[in-house]
């Protein structure tokens, strides 16, 4: 493992009065024999205390970024730019589920640090400068082996921490390792306590279960952790209204699984870049089911719940606006029999966003009877798309032969000239061969003066 170290931390060792030890993500990975590429993460850790650490990191040129007394922690950075975390050895306690220890206690005790640790897979530690692992609680037998064993009781490793109710899907997700039946049996004993953890950090846990594939090209990877989150219970504590759909049949000619799994599928059909759309796109056939007996409009009442999920999950403006766009639109002609001039406009009208929809089109096709031919959907509009393209159908405004200040000119009321820049580029896009001043400026006079 030394060989594929950064050479900064290498130096770093080399200068420490105590051993210093990598662990963590990293040390499990390349036991897994997972490259550890730039995104690796650097967890190091030693008895030395803080002070102590920083004189010898800032004698090889680290910059110290912070330092965390409470928890002796030193966030550094290398001078190629790349990030570290060091933590002195300790041992935590906690009031029940909540993710910050409330008392801490330095040791020079690598069993005890083990041991406040999550799993013993991500507890073997590796002797930089000595070129030896060491392994306190038999992690490496559990890599070899292919689970996840808690570090302790399975049922006080989650009750001490709700977080790690998520961290256990996502790592599992990530790396192939599965849980062990203690494991999960204490997750599902605790999954309430996922409501004692801040919504910023289970998001952020949630975003990297759904994109786990992109940690090592493993496509399965976000259906695995999807499942554990639903066989443990968390996910109910999470996004309650995505979890009534698990055993909700959909007697459809189009579905061969309930809606849960189908949703579950269709995340692992999507694009890494809609993967929040994927998983929320029917959402809202539980409550239509429950309210109606049906689903219909259940992609209307399914934007509204997404909103409410990622607004109370904190999520970023954009992606929560873009997720609810997609989810409102996924079943815009899903049978194929709107008329070309109506997708013609709609085209238009979606501009940037089309890409993304009509992935999440194909992926919500595909993840019905597993079926990765085109979809129907997909296929029409692509072509139409490509005929208005041939056309040189105008897209955007900017596109158009007339502008604003044109039209004012050909006396249509300042207060009518967006209406009917908007209303021209609908005109095109139907026929773009439609795109000309004189022709523009004749249909506009007709409509709006």
């Amino acid at each position: 493992m030394k060989d594929i170290l950064p050479e900064p931390l290498k130096r770093l060792a080399e200068s420490c009065p105590a051993p210093l030890y990598l662990v963590g993500g990293s040390v499990r990975d390349f036991l897994l024999g997972y490259p550890l590429g730039e995104k690796a993460d650097w967890d190091i850790a030693s008895p030395m205390d803080e002070d102590t650490f920083v004189a010898a990191a800032e004698s090889r040129g680290f910059s110290v970024r912070a330092v965390y007394r409470r928890t002796g922690t030193v966030k550094l950075e290398d001078g190629e730019g790349r990030g570290y975390e060091y933590t002195r050895f300790r041992s935590d306690r906690y009031l029940r589920g909540e993710h910050t220890p409330s008392e801490i206690f330095f040791t020079e005790d690598m069993t005890l640090d083990a041991r406040r640790r999550d799993f013993c897979a991500n507890a073997v530690y590796y002797d930089i400068a000595g070129g030896k692992f060491a392994d306190p609680l038999g992690g490496t037998e559990d890599i070899a082996r292919g689970f996840l064993r808690t570090v302790r009781e399975a049922e006080k490793v989650f009750g001490e921490d709700g977080l790690r109710l998520v961290r256990l899907a996502r790592i599992s997700a990530e790396t192939g390792l599965v849980p062990d039946g203690e494991c999960l049996a204490g997750a599902k004993r605790n999954a309430a306590l996922i409501g004692d953890i801040s919504p910023e950090r289970i998001f952020m846990e949630m975003k990297l279960l759904l994109l786990s594939d992109q940690k090592h090209g493993d496509a399965e990877a976000p259906l695995r952790g999807l499942r554990i989150l639903r066989d443990t219970g968390v996910l109910a504590g999470v996004m309650p209204e995505l979890a009534l759909g698990d055993g909700m049949e959909q007697n459809t000619p189009y579905h061969v699984h309930d809606v849960l799994e189908h949703s579950f599928l269709c995340v692992r059909h999507a694009p890494p870049e809609i993967r929040f759309a994927a998983l929320l796109h029917d959402v809202g056939k539980p409550f239509c089911k429950l309210r109606d007996g049906n689903f219909y409009a259940h992609a209307q009442e399914g934007a509204r719940i997404a909103e409410d999920i990622l607004t109370r999950l904190k999520a970023p403006k954009k992606l929560t606006e873009e997720t609810v766009f997609l989810v409102k639109n996924h079943m815009r002609d899903f049978d194929c029999k709107m008329r070309e001039a109506k997708v013609r406009r709609e085209i238009v009208a979606m501009g940037g966003a089309l890409p993304a929809l009509l992935a999440l089109k194909q992926a919500d096709f595909s993840a019905c009877k597993g079926d990765p031919s085109p979809a129907p959907t997909v296929v029409k509009w692509q072509d139409i798309l490509a005929k208005m393209r041939e056309e040189g159908v105008p897209f955007t405004l900017r596109e158009l032969a007339v502008n604003g200040r044109d039209l004012q000119h050909a006396g249509i009321p300042e207060r009518d000239t967006a209406t009917a820049l908007h209303e021209l580029l609908n005109y095109c896009a139907e026929d773009g061969a439609r795109n000309q001043r004189e022709r523009l400026l004749k249909y506009a006079a007709a409509t709006f003066k």
